[in-house]
């Protein structure tokens, strides 16, 4: 087993954490801990529960999205001085919808180092779970919590699907806003095979399978508690046509230079970087003609 101590150890240590098993955390991730100086973490009292199963006595210290920018200048000075910190987040592995990225970026950005312990994702395992096809598969995390948005955001990845991406997508959710999500999902991508998660490695862990439509209905009866992750199965594998190609393209143009709108779209459909330039030069020119008039 690899030791933290000495004057290798990183500057900033991010250890993933169980997700409700507290059996889960790794013999590694344990050292680590009891190797720093600081362990910062979202919410003091919920990690102090981890820390007293495993007999990690360590200085526990808040960083969460309120304090993050705040708290960067003096958690560098102190790793300057030679102050080694962990990262964890409440559950599951730091930064995947959690704080600590703006952190992460400062540490790098000041040229110390970064290390990582490995370790439970509740999306990971959901995929998993789910039956469903496991790559590529497309993260999210949590949509916006209001109607209106949320259904913005299924829309602009169903017009990508319609552009020629497919992937198993994966969303976090709170379980009050369940029903809602499966439903405006069913109405973006039609009713496509999907599966509920809920509670992973815990004692009430679940995992619903079945089409959008149909989970919709069943959580609107019968609500939801705990954590969930919803895992939505890829559309059919359309090839793109033109149209959808150059409308791709037009709203990639408007918001990223060409060479980014190409690289862009080409990724979306897997067609050819050549046809896709082609097509971007076409569409740019059609553009500088109707501005004309």
């Amino acid at each position: 087993m690899p030791s933290f101590s000495g004057p290798a150890m990183p500057a900033l240590m991010l250890v993933s954490t169980p997700i409700g098993n507290l059996k889960d955390f790794s013999a590694r991730g344990c050292e680590a801990l009891m190797a720093v100086d600081v362990i910062l973490c979202e919410d003091t009292r919920t990690s102090a529960v981890l820390l007293r199963a495993h007999g990690i006595k360590g200085r526990l210290a808040a960083l969460h999205e309120h304090n993050e920018d705040a708290a960067i200048p003096g958690i560098l000075a102190a790793m300057r001085e030679g102050k080694r910190y962990a990262l964890i987040s409440d559950a599951g592995t730091p930064l995947v919808s959690d704080p600590g990225f703006r952190l992460v970026r400062a540490v790098i950005a000041a040229g110390l180092l970064v290390g990582g312990v490995p370790g439970a994702n509740a999306a990971v395992l959901a995929v998993t779970l789910s039956g469903l096809p496991p790559q590529p598969f497309y993260f999210s995390g949590f949509l916006a919590a209001k109607a209106g948005p949320r259904q913005a955001e299924l829309a602009r990845l169903a017009g990508a699907e319609a552009a020629g991406f497919s992937a198993t997508m994966v969303f976090y959710e709170a379980p009050h806003r369940l029903a809602a999500f499966l439903a405006d999902a069913a109405a973006a991508f039609g009713d496509r095979p999907a599966a509920v998660c809920r509670e992973l490695t815990k004692h009430f862990e679940e995992v619903r399978r079945g089409g959008l439509a149909e989970l919709a209905r069943h959580y609107e009866k019968a609500p939801a508690r705990g954590e969930i992750t919803v895992v939505i199965g890829p559309g059919s594998a359309n090839v793109a046509s033109e149209a959808d190609v150059d409308a791709a393209l037009a709203r990639a143009m408007a918001a990223m230079s060409l060479k980014d709108a190409v690289e862009a779209v080409t990724a979306a459909t897997g067609l050819p970087r050549r046809q896709v330039y082609a097509r971007a030069l076409e569409v740019g020119k059609r553009q500088q003609e109707s501005s004309a008039f």
